[in-house]
């Protein structure tokens, strides 16, 4: 397609279920009033996206917040929701995956005209329609239904999973490492188990 550039491109209404990817009211229909919905773009910048999370979220009346990708931007919304996980405990939460149609219409480029010749025929348009990948995370203050697929119950313990290393001391170049060079002076050197000692 490099004699085309694209025009435009377009979310194709394709029905707003669980599975549809049109405007409506996303996959969790029976959500609470107050919940607050990001929609998480490929340029969004993380930290802006989480300081507005986490001020939503800090409020009594919020019980509930959705983060929402398409396409590129999908990476950038498991890492939203799974940092807010980090910084505020005891939030159920519930993924659902989902595809959204996009129209993208393409335009083909003029062909150079040659000195003297008249210009070429009108630009011929291409209309190509995508299923794009999405994702929607569900993050609730408040108990959900277990039995849904895509659940995930509060991590007991938040923060890292693993524990800190211990800090090492830092040592210079040719001094051998703890423990290192005791044992590297125990051992009799090659030439030195067929000499006699009183000699």
């Amino acid at each position: 397609m490099e004699n085309f550039r694209k025009v435009r491109s377009e979310e194709a209404p394709v029905g707003g279920g669980p599975e549809g990817g049109g405007p409506g009211p996303g996959p969790f229909a029976d959500l609470a009033p107050g919940a607050v919905h990001m929609r998480v773009k490929e340029g969004s910048k993380i930290r802006n996206l989480l300081a507005f999370a986490t001020a939503s979220m800090a409020q009594p009346a919020t019980r509930a917040i959705v983060f929402s990708g398409c396409g590129r931007a999908t990476t950038k919304t498991v890492t939203c929701a799974e940092i807010l996980k980090r910084r505020l405990a005891g939030l159920h939460q519930v993924t659902r995956l989902r595809y959204r149609s996009v129209r993208e219409v393409w335009q083909s480029l003029p062909p150079q005209p040659e000195p003297g010749q008249a210009p070429g025929e009108p630009a011929a348009s291409l209309s190509v329609l995508k299923n794009v990948p999405g994702l929607a995370i569900l993050l609730s203050k408040d108990a959900l239904d277990p039995r849904q697929p895509g659940y995930q119950p509060p991590n007991p313990h938040p923060g890292p999973s693993a524990p800190p290393a211990a800090p090492t001391a830092k040592r210079s170049r040719g001094e051998p490492a703890a423990g290192e060079g005791s044992a590297k002076r125990a051992q009799p050197e090659p030439g030195a188990a067929h000499e006699n000692p009183t000699a």
